[in-house]
């Protein structure tokens, strides 16, 4: 089994969907899911219920009340006190290997790559140690103009074709993680 990590603190509510749907299929093969974030996300909650509540159908007659309490989801909300980086330490923290993340925050990511855990990110991108270290610099170089005055090119707003990057991206590293570690 392996986990997944969500900084979900800003993650569009269209890719947590994707996620969602992705770990009830396939939750026989991921340990946890969690979602780290500064409030309480309604659609994980939702999610997590719902989630519960379809593995303990099939047990309704069989177990007691107390054992059948026992069938839970693997999703997980965790809220993190407000403030900066707070969602960013929670992961760092308590991310493992077998793992892998989900993030757009760049230090966050270069931090968790350290530790060994692959990162993807909000637009299909993974970051493996390899790529991590440049994707950072670039992102500090970018600060650094931004707060100099000169205006910075925006990412992209997400059109339909990064949400399916992203959902594609993370099939993938799924399947791999499946066929690594289970």
């Amino acid at each position: 089994m392996f986990n997944i990590y969500i900084d979900a603190d800003s993650l569009p509510k269209s890719h947590r969907a994707i996620i969602l749907k992705r770990v009830v299929k396939e939750s026989e093969y991921i340990g946890e899911c969690v979602f780290a974030s500064d409030r309480l996300l309604s659609d994980v909650k939702e999610a997590q219920e719902n989630h519960t509540a379809a593995l303990r159908l099939p047990f309704r007659e069989k177990l007691d009340k107390t054992e059948l309490r026992k069938i839970k989801s693997n999703i997980k909300c965790v809220v993190v006190p407000i403030g900066s980086n707070s969602a960013d330490d929670y992961l760092f923290e308590n991310a493992n290997t077998p793992g892998f993340a989900i993030t757009h925050d760049v230090p966050l990511s270069n931090r968790l790559v350290e530790k060994g855990i692959v990162v993807l990110d909000d637009r299909g991108n993974t970051y493996p140690s390899l790529n991590i270290k440049e994707r950072l610099s670039q992102r500090n170089f970018m600060t650094s103009l931004r707060e100099m005055g000169f205006e910075s090119e925006k990412n992209k707003a997400f059109d339909q074709r990064t949400i399916n990057e992203f959902a594609s991206a993370l099939d993938t590293i799924i399947n791999k993680y499946k066929k690594e570690y289970c």
